[in-house]
């Protein structure tokens, strides 16, 4: 059995590719319910409130901690 080749990046690099991955998350989550509130998009009631009271949240407090 072979192994495969590891590759290893700095833990500055790793928090650098989740922060952007957050915060792109965030600014779709934050367009689509504005877009909701606007009366211009559909989307489920739950999953407006899901995205404001629970993910939105959720999510600021994940960027805060990698440094955004």
């Amino acid at each position: 059995m072979s192994k495969i080749n590891e590759m290893t990046i700095p833990f500055e690099v790793a928090d650098g590719i989740v922060l952007a991955s957050l915060q792109e998350q965030l600014k779709f989550l934050k367009k689509d319910l504005k877009s909701y509130d606007a009366g211009t998009s559909w989307m489920h009631p739950e999953d407006a409130d899901k995205s404001r009271h629970e993910l939105i949240p959720s999510l600021k407090i994940l960027i805060k901690y990698y440094g955004g």
